[in-house]
């Protein structure tokens, strides 16, 4: 599975599932081994059903309901990528800006897309765990969860990476090739984040400085991610 489709998928999912409800996830919570009760309980999550099923797991815990949460309502990777463009251009307008701003995410050929992809979903990692809260116990069942979702053996050991490495923004923002797509990762990453929180308030600041994003854009992106 590319990772553009995997990251894509577990957007929509997760959409299908906040659209149902927190209940249908803790009514599901422990899922059935293979057969046709597993398999009636994954139809019921529509489009992206494995996809969906790894969702379910990882809403059992603090982390995954982060990743999951808000982002999900974007339903998708293309629409996160359109939230940030509308947000880049209008912030553009009023600054009289007529440069290219780069190409968002669903308009990028192939290679393009999946590096843009891996760039956004470890951003979303790294906030979720701006506030410090994931232990070994959420990273077994994070790792059992994405393991459902057929990923090749290098894009598992990425996400496991991921979740073991210190907190770093400028290894973030180094992930961003263009103005767009620096903006596409503070938005993916603001849709993780509690802004009540002072520890995660505070890394969002930081990785807005280490993208060089100025602060009338990353309030246009903060506006438009509120109306989401």
């Amino acid at each position: 599975m590319a990772f553009k489709d995997m990251l894509d998928q577990m957007l929509a999912a997760g959409k299908d599932l906040a659209a149902q409800g927190t209940q249908l996830a803790e009514k599901h919570m422990n899922l059935p081994p293979e057969g046709p009760e597993r398999d009636a309980m994954l139809g019921n999550l529509g489009k992206g059903a494995v996809a969906g099923g790894a969702l379910v797991a990882l809403l059992g815990t603090e982390f995954g309901r982060k990743l999951t949460g808000t982002a999900a309502a974007l339903g998708g990777l293309g629409l996160l990528g359109k939230v940030a463009h509308d947000a880049f251009k209008t912030w553009q307008a009023d600054q009289g800006d007529s440069a290219h701003p780069g190409t968002p995410v669903q308009e990028l050929p192939g290679a393009q897309a999946e590096q843009r992809s891996q760039s956004l979903f470890k951003a979303m990692i790294a906030a979720a765990k701006a506030d410090g809260h994931v232990d070994d116990a959420e990273r077994r069942a994070i790792q059992q969860a994405v393991s459902n979702l057929g990923l090749d053996d290098d894009t598992r050991l990425m996400l496991d990476a991921e979740l073991a490495r210190p907190l770093d923004v400028q290894d973030i923002a180094a992930g961003a090739d263009s103005r767009e797509a620096a903006a596409e990762i503070y938005l993916a990453s603001l849709f993780v984040i509690d802004t009540a929180n002072p520890a995660e308030r505070s890394y969002l600041d930081r990785l807005a400085a280490a993208l060089d994003l100025h602060p009338d854009l990353t309030a246009q992106l903060e506006a438009k991610a509120a109306a989401a």
